[in-house]
């Protein structure tokens, strides 16, 4: 097999969809699409027509400088745009909220804060499918997708864990509060100890990103800022790990 044709097949079984008309075709297909990254700079006609009808069907689009989307690209052929399949479709906040209330439970809800890395929203929602939580959020900008990396990386849990994406992380800590959800944010300097934290009720824990934490505006929206007993040199842990920390404090204490 060529090399064009063995990258052109990873792509595909990656969900990343590139080239002009390839992308073109998946949006008429009405095929669920994660995001699409254009080219930065490149302003001719049908790539603003692939904005305009991404933008329509409520797609995210990106501008990319050419470097980043030279690494993405699998087939060195991406002609200024390239998109992400996403595996399965996004659900609402309401529809987490009410499947809780369905099952009689105490809804327990993940918010992931700009986690960028796909690896870990992988590990996250699978740690959220195996402690039974409700859902996770993401934010639609400056995070990772539903992407085949993250599906790959959750072990099947996507399949199982509805995810909500929202345009805006704060405003929505602020209706989650609104309808009696209680917000915990995991922080270095959080001043509530993991112990210390009522878990029991209706929850929804926020995990910032990798290097900086949580936004500024997502922690002055938590009710409650928790840190993680830290015992050993380092003073953090990885995003996914801190997730798996809060969310089996939460089924210890439901279960007690």
């Amino acid at each position: 097999m060529d090399e064009q044709r063995k990258n052109s097949l990873t792509a595909e079984a990656d969900g990343i969809i590139e080239g002009r008309n390839a992308v073109i075709e998946a949006l008429r297909a009405g095929e669920t699409i994660d995001k699409i990254y254009l080219q930065k700079g490149e302003t001719d006609k049908t790539l603003g027509h692939i904005a305009s009808k991404a933008r329509a069907a409520g797609v995210v689009v990106v501008e990319a400088d050419r470097r980043k989307l030279d690494a993405m690209s699998r087939t060195h052929a991406h002609q200024g745009v390239i998109a992400l399949a996403a595996v399965r479709e996004y659900v609402s906040v309401e529809s987490i909220l009410q499947a809780a209330a369905d099952r009689g439970e105490k809804p327990l809800i993940v918010v992931c804060d700009e986690i960028s890395d796909p690896h870990n929203l992988g590990a996250i929602i699978r740690t959220a499918e195996c402690a039974g939580a409700h859902g996770v959020v993401i934010p639609k900008r400056r995070s990772a997708g539903l992407t085949a990396v993250v599906a790959k990386t959750s072990a099947g849990a996507v399949a199982h864990v509805p995810v909500a994406r929202v345009p805006n992380i704060p405003a929505l800590l602020k209706d989650l509060k609104k309808q009696g959800v209680w917000v915990f944010g995991t922080a270095a300097d959080g001043t509530t100890a993991l112990y210390d934290a009522d878990l029991k009720g209706p929850a929804a824990i926020v995990i910032g990103s990798e290097g900086d934490g949580m936004t500024r505006l997502a922690a002055e929206n938590c009710d409650f800022l928790v840190s993680i007993p830290m015992r050993g040199k380092l003073n953090s842990l990885n995003a996914s790990a801190a997730a798996a920390i809060l969310l089996y404090e939460a089924v210890r204490q439901r279960l007690g």
